[in-house]
């Protein structure tokens, strides 16, 4: 079954070149084009895609639009396709909801990649995006003990698996639990890593386990 897509992009050239590089292998299908923040909800509320596609930049704002996409539930993963590297706009884009912040630059292959993961549920950013956003997100607290350090080894388990991209229901598989144990544990996780979603859990897993 091919991964359910809808775009919003207010280039029509671009937003016609980009369904076109999205659908080349018949893995996905574009089923919503739009090229506004409203076009972008309705049609996420019309068609429930596995992932909206979003510009940052389109009339009525793409961060708009994800936090009303996400708000309702009416799309599975919401990504954000731009040219912005400015840490304003990832750590907008996440607050927002998105789970994966894709830049422009890529090839038509490495954006059906990152959303072929996006549509699993796995985070999808730039190594250094990631960096500058777990900078700004780390600023405030560095006096504070380490959050990581209070997770339980179930806790950190879990968290191992989000890091390497799994699913809950993956998560789940791999450690004989229910998926819906898996997502009580998210939720405790989240809350001791002061994190708003899966991405910035794993951006802050990262840092603190990368010389494991």
């Amino acid at each position: 079954m091919s991964i359910r897509i809808i775009l919003a992009d207010d280039h029509p050239i671009f937003r016609d070149g980009l369904v076109h590089s999205i659908e080349e292998t018949g893995e996905f299908e574009v089923v919503g084009v739009g090229e506004s923040a409203d076009d972008a909800v309705r049609l996420a509320a019309e068609h429930a895609p596995d992932v909206a596609l979003l510009d940052l930049s389109m009339p009525g704002g793409g961060i708009s639009a994800a936090r009303r996409i996400t708000e309702a539930g009416s799309a599975r993963q919401v990504a954000m396709l731009t040219v912005s590297e400015d840490d304003s706009d990832v750590t907008a884009a996440l607050g927002a909801g998105a789970i994966g912040y894709i830049l422009k630059g890529v090839s038509a292959e490495e954006l059906r990649r990152a959303l072929a993961r996006i549509a699993g549920g796995e985070a999808h950013i730039t190594p250094a995006l990631a960096a500058q956003v777990l900078t700004l997100m780390r600023a405030p607290r560095r006096t504070e003990p380490a959050p990581i350090d209070t997770l339980t080894k179930r806790e950190e388990d879990i968290l191992r698996r989000v890091t390497r991209g799994l699913s809950n229901r993956e998560i789940a598989d791999e450690l004989s639990l229910q998926e819906k144990t898996v997502k009580h544990y998210m939720t405790e996780i989240l809350g001791k890593l002061h994190a708003r979603n899966r991405v910035e859990a794993a951006i802050i897993a990262h840092e603190a386990w990368r010389e494991d």
